[in-house]
C-alpha cells in the first residue's frame, strides 16, 4: 500500500470540456479564497509551438505529452510541498485521460507513444496523492462552440469538432475510473460565469477541505 505525505498542502483540480470556465473558475477561487492558481501555461511550454507548427502533429506530440504530464506533477508536488491550497485547471489525470487519449484516437499517438504516457502516467499517479476534491463543469456542446468562437488563444490544440469526443472521453474517464476524492459537478452554462453559483461552491468546497 502506498502511504502519501501530503504534508501541508492540498489540491483542487477543476475539470470539464475545453471552454467550460475551467481556468475562470480557478481565478475566482483563488481570489476569494487566497489559494494559489496552477496554470496550464501554453504559450511557455516548449513542445507546443512545435505540436501546433508540425502538420501531421505526430512527431510532436509524444515529446509535448510527456512535458505536459510532468509539469502538473511537478505542479502538484510544488503545492503538496509548499502548503496551502492549489487550484488546477484540468490537472494530471485529465492530461492523460483526455489529451492523451484524444490524441492517441485522432492518430497523433502511435500505440508505442500512448504506451509510454500511459505507463509516465500511472508511476506519477502511484507516487502523487490525487487530489483533495475535483470540480467538474457541464456546459452543453452548443455553447461551448459559441465560446470558442469568441474567445481567442495563440496556441489552441482542440478544434470545434474535437468538443464531442472530449465530452465522451470525460464520462469515459470518470464511469472506469471513479476518482477517490469527492466530486462537485457544477451547471457552468450561465451566462454570468459562475457569480450566482459562487457562494454555494465555496461552502461546498470549505466543507470538504475543512
Amino acid at each position: 500500500m502506498i502511504v502519501y505525505n501530503h504534508l501541508m498542502g492540498a489540491l483542487i483540480a477543476i475539470i470539464g470540456n475545453c471552454g467550460s470556465g475551467k481556468t475562470t473558475l480557478a481565478g475566482l477561487l483563488c481570489r476569494r479564497l487566497g489559494y494559489h492558481q496552477l496554470l496550464e501555461q501554453h504559450t511557455a511550454r516548449p513542445f507546443q509551438a512545435a505540436f501546433m507548427q508540425d502538420q501531421d502533429r505526430r512527431c510532436q506530440a509524444l515529446p509535448n505529452q510527456v512535458d505536459y504530464l510532468l509539469l502538473r506533477a511537478e505542479q502538484e508536488r510544488s503545492i503538496r510541498q509548499a502548503g496551502g491550497v492549489g487550484v488546477v485547471d484540468g490537472g494530471l489525470d485529465q492530461d492523460f485521460y483526455i489529451f492523451t487519449r484524444l490524441f492517441y484516437a485522432k492518430g497523433y499517438l502511435d500505440e508505442a507513444g500512448f504506451g509510454l504516457c500511459q505507463r509516465l502516467y500511472r508511476l506519477l499517479r502511484e507516487l502523487l496523492a490525487p487530489p483533495d476534491l475535483l470540480i467538474k463543469l457541464n456546459v452543453p456542446l452548443e455553447e461551448l462552440a459559441q465560446r470558442r468562437a469568441q474567445r481567442q488563444r495563440a496556441l489552441d490544440i482542440v478544434t470545434e469538432n474535437d468538443l464531442p469526443r472530449i465530452e465522451g472521453l470525460l464520462v469515459d474517464w470518470l464511469r472506469a475510473d471513479p476518482p477517490a476524492a469527492p466530486l462537485i459537478e457544477v451547471d457552468a452554462s450561465s451566462g454570468d460565469l459562475f457569480a450566482s453559483a459562487l457562494p454555494e461552491l465555496v461552502d461546498q468546497i470549505c466543507s470538504v477541505l475543512g
